[in-house]
């Protein structure tokens, strides 16, 4: 690895304020960039307008710069960069690899969920706009991540034939996420574990657009008491701008960084935790919590 050529980001979603489970990702991407010598963006992925919640990517941001997690260059709106997505819509339409499709959860459902090898369950409905899917291949995409290990998933047996444009016209996470990441040109991705199983449709979508593939490390989850991703559970309190230390402080602890680190600022602590950081001991498992942070 180049250190110089290193490029993080840390991507949230303005669905609310930030919670501890999302001061853990954004800790670690920081932590494993800075590590590397290299550059942290963020990018506020803004293209489900039904699930956010207005001024949420502002508070993001502002929290961001209060806990000391200042990136290396002007935040990037995913809402803003729609004749990117589109472009690459019709790179893979135009090359035969996207289909249209009426079929509802409903009746995907009724089938084993998955919907496979462009058969489609549903009669074509030209009084309504489909969803466009892209046909998975019958084929194991492999890849090593950097903190789970090697890792393998049929794309057709797991994912299926899996949405790029939703029916209501917007553009799906898989697609958005990996045009971005080849057009700000990271190098490697650090995220929650819950975004695992979206890597090998990833990958197959950075081949079939001809960008190159990131490395990836996918952090543990921070879960509630009954298992439950933070973001979903009654315990994720947003964190508090106004008094940051306490919660980066069991950010880090929560990340593997051990070791007492006196500090009056969340700049201050964080230079502290870096000089103690290296990849190999982050945390591999998820940790139940309660936090109130």
């Amino acid at each position: 690895m180049t250190a110089l050529r290193y490029r993080g980001r840390f991507a949230p979603s303005p669905t609310g304020a930030l919670h501890f489970g999302s001061l853990v990702a954004a800790v670690g991407s920081w932590l494993v960039a800075r590590h590397h010598e290299g550059e942290w963006l963020v990018r506020v992925e803004d293209i489900d307008p039904p699930r956010e919640v207005p001024g949420s990517a502002a508070s993001i941001l502002s929290t961001l710069d209060a806990f000391g997690l200042a990136p290396d260059a002007p935040p990037v709106y995913q809402s803003q960069r729609d004749a990117l997505y589109a472009q690459a819509f019709e790179r893979l339409r135009d090359g035969g690899h996207l289909f249209p499709c009426w079929c509802s959860r409903a009746e995907l459902g009724a089938h084993g969920g998955l919907h496979r090898d462009g058969r489609c369950i549903a009669a074509p409905d030209p009084s309504r706009p489909p969803a466009w899917r892209l046909r998975s291949p019958d084929r194991v995409v492999a890849w090593r991540d950097d903190l789970q290990g090697p890792q393998a998933e049929n794309l057709r047996d797991v994912a299926g034939d899996f949405v790029i444009r939703r029916v209501e016209g917007l553009w799906s996470y898989q697609l958005a996420c990996v045009v971005d990441d080849g057009e700000q040109g990271i190098t490697h991705v650090v995220r929650g574990a819950d975004l695992l199983d979206s890597t090998a449709r990833q990958i197959a979508l950075q081949g079939l657009l001809g960008l190159p593939t990131p490395g990836y490390l996918h952090l543990p989850l921070v879960v509630d008491a009954e298992g439950r991703k933070l973001s979903k559970s009654t315990a994720a309190l947003p964190v508090d701008p106004a008094d940051p230390l306490p919660a980066l402080r069991e950010a880090l602890a929560w990340l593997g960084v051990d070791g007492p680190q006196p500090a009056t600022s969340p700049g201050a602590l964080l230079r502290s935790a870096l000089e103690r950081f290296a990849p190999a001991t982050l945390r591999r498992s998820s940790l139940t919590t309660g936090t109130t942070l």
